[in-house]
């Protein structure tokens, strides 16, 4: 997990043990700090995975798939932010990003082979109309971008957020995975969906749903 970005934005890099291919998921800042990563791993970056396309999400996208070729996975919903990142970018002060196309889209009910990993696609709007989470179900991993998060939730307030989709969504990863699922989150520290179960106060709506 790297922290990027002015926002503090997670990106993820992973890889099986002992393998020379990796996925990078939700690169939002700092190109040059996510491929040194990736250069001291020796590994070739088979895929980009995105979650959603605000722009801390994406920001090195362009960067980080011109070095690597690597070919970028984008929420079919949310492609026109990933090609006019700045035409979206809500606040002053962030960016210039570089814009770009995606090479595949996704939209929820896909199941990705790569890198040596089986990676189910999952729709989960709320946060964001197409915004995904990839579910890597025998390592017990979510990447949940924005959705979820250790003792909250993702903003509704940008254009497209929605509060009782989103807790929607959430409630269909808390019944689909057990609790000790590892939560990778777009921000803040990494958690499971037991903990945030118990815990997490914003979850009490869900009884209501």
């Amino acid at each position: 997990m790297f922290t990027v970005g002015p926002v503090q934005e997670n990106s993820f890099l992973l890889r099986r043990d002992g393998s020379d291919k990796a996925l990078l998921v939700d690169p939002g800042d700092e190109a040059p700090k996510l491929l040194g990563a990736i250069e001291a791993l020796g590994v070739e970056l088979e895929a980009v995975l995105l979650t959603h396309c605000h722009f801390d999400h994406i920001g090195a996208v362009a960067p980080v798939a011109k070095a690597t070729g690597a070919p970028v996975y984008c929420p079919e919903l949310e492609v026109p932010l990933l090609q006019d990142i700045m035409a979206f970018v809500p606040w002053p002060g962030f960016g210039p990003f570089e814009s770009w196309d995606p090479e595949h889209t996704v939209k929820g009910g896909e199941r990705l082979a790569l890198a040596g990993f089986d990676v189910e696609v999952l729709f989960t709007p709320g946060h964001s109309p197409g915004h995904v989470t990839y579910a890597i179900e025998d390592e017990a991993a979510l990447f949940s971008g924005d959705v979820l998060f250790q003792q909250s939730v993702g903003r509704v307030d940008l254009p497209g957020g929605d509060g009782p989709t989103l807790l929607r969504s959430i409630a269909m990863l808390l019944d689909r995975f057990p609790d000790e699922t590892v939560v990778h989150p777009g921000h803040m520290g990494v958690t499971t969906l037991g903990r945030e179960r118990a815990t997490n106060p914003f979850l009490t709506e869900l009884s209501s749903l």
